[in-house]
C-alpha cells in the first residue's frame, strides 16, 4: 500500500494511493486520524484498505502534495553511512552511526520547489531511504527492528553546506526551510519487499549524480533503529533518514551545486521517484 499526505480545496488530508487516484481517507475517518501521523499512531492502515470503497477519489494530478509526514516528532538523519561518502569527505571509521536531527518545518513535498536560501549559494543534494517508524519503543533490538516499521519513502536530504560547515555540528546547514524533500508517498514493507538488491539513485538535471544499492550501508536499518531507540523513544510518525551515497556536489571537482531552474529526482527501485524543483528565497 501507498499512502500520502495531501491538500484539496485548501485542506490538509491523507490517504491510499490507487492507480492515479489518492481515496481520501482524511474524510473517511474524521477526528479519528485526521493526519497519517495519527492514523499510524492509532493502528489504522489495514483499515483504511479495507475503508477504502467509502472515500471520494481525487486524481493525485490535482492535489498538493504535502510531505509524508509534515508534523514528524522527530527527524533523525544518519550521516556518512555509505563508505563512498565516508571517504569522499575524509572522516574517519567509525563504531556507531552518526546521527543529526532535522525539524519538520525544513521539509517539503514532492513537486515542490527546494528553496535555496537568499544567505548560500551552495545547495547540495542528498538522495535517501526514508523510514517511517509505526511502532513506539526504547532499547529496541536489531532482531525486534522491523516490526517497528509503518513503510518507507524517499528523501532529498538537501544541505546549506557552508552553514553545515561554521562548526563540528551539522545543524545549521540540515534546517533552513524547505530544504528537505520528503515523498511522494510511504510504501508499505509488504509492497517494497526486500531491500538489499535496491538501487537508489540522484539524478540532477537528468544526470545520475549518485548511485547505490541499499546493502551498501555501513550501517544497516536494525542497527540504526536499534541506536536511535537508545537515545530517544521512537514514536510513530517518526522519521529516520537513512544516509546518502557518494556523489555529493560538495566533494566534486569544481563543486556542483543545486540552482534556481534545476530538477532533482531520487529514485528507489519499486518505490518510485521523489521529484523536485529549485528556486530561490523570495
Amino acid at each position: 500500500m501507498r499512502f500520502v499526505s495531501f491538500k484539496t480545496g485548501g485542506k490538509a488530508s491523507w490517504g491510499l494511493v490507487d492507480g492515479d487516484d489518492v481515496v481520501d481517507l482524511g474524510a473517511v475517518f474524521g477526528a479519528q486520524a485526521p493526519d497519517l501521523k495519527t492514523a499510524i499512531a492509532a493502528g489504522l492502515l489495514e483499515q483504511a484498505a479495507a475503508r477504502a470503497a467509502q472515500g471520494a477519489r481525487i486524481p493525485l494530478s490535482t492535489i498538493e502534495w504535502l510531505p509524508v509526514i509534515p508534523n514528524a516528532d522527530k527527524i533523525l538523519c544518519i550521516g556518512l553511512n555509505y563508505e563512498m561518502h565516508r571517504k569522499e569527505t575524509g572522516r574517519d571509521v567509525v563504531e556507531n552511526p552518526t546521527v543529526f536531527g532535522r525539524f519538520a518545518n525544513s521539509q517539503t513535498a514532492h513537486l515542490a520547489d527546494i528553496i535555496r536560501p537568499k544567505v548560500s549559494t551552495h545547495l547540495d543534494f542528498e538522495g535517501e531511504l526514508a523510514i517511517v517508524i509505526g511502532k513506539p519503543g526504547r532499547y529496541i533490538s536489531k532482531e525486534n527492528a522491523w516490526d517497528h516499521i509503518a513503510g518507507y519513502s524517499l528523501y532529498n536530504e538537501g544541505s546549506v553546506r557552508d552553514f553545515q560547515r561554521h562548526t563540528h555540528q551539522f545543524t545549521p546547514g540540515k534546517n533552513f526551510p524547505k530544504t528537505g524533500a520528503f515523498g511522494p508517498w510511504m510504501m508499505t514493507p509488504d509492497e517494497l519487499g526486500e531491500l538489499g538488491s535496491l538501487r537508489l539513485q540522484t539524478r540532477l538535471n537528468g544526470q545520475v549524480v549518485q548511485d547505490a544499492t541499499i546493502d551498501q550501508m555501513i550501517f544497516d536499518i536494525p542497527t540504526q533503529i536499534a541506536y536511535c531507540s537508545t537515545f530517544t523513544r521512537l514514536e510513530p510518525g517518526d522519521v529516520i533518514a537513512t544516509g546518502t551515497p557518494g556523489g555529493v556536489g560538495a566533494k566534486r571537482t569544481p563543486p556542483l551545486w543545486m540552482k534556481p531552474g534545476d530538477v532533482v529526482e531520487v529514485e528507489l527501485d519499486r518505490l518510485g521517484v521523489l521529484r523536485n524543483g529549485v528556486a530561490d528565497e523570495a
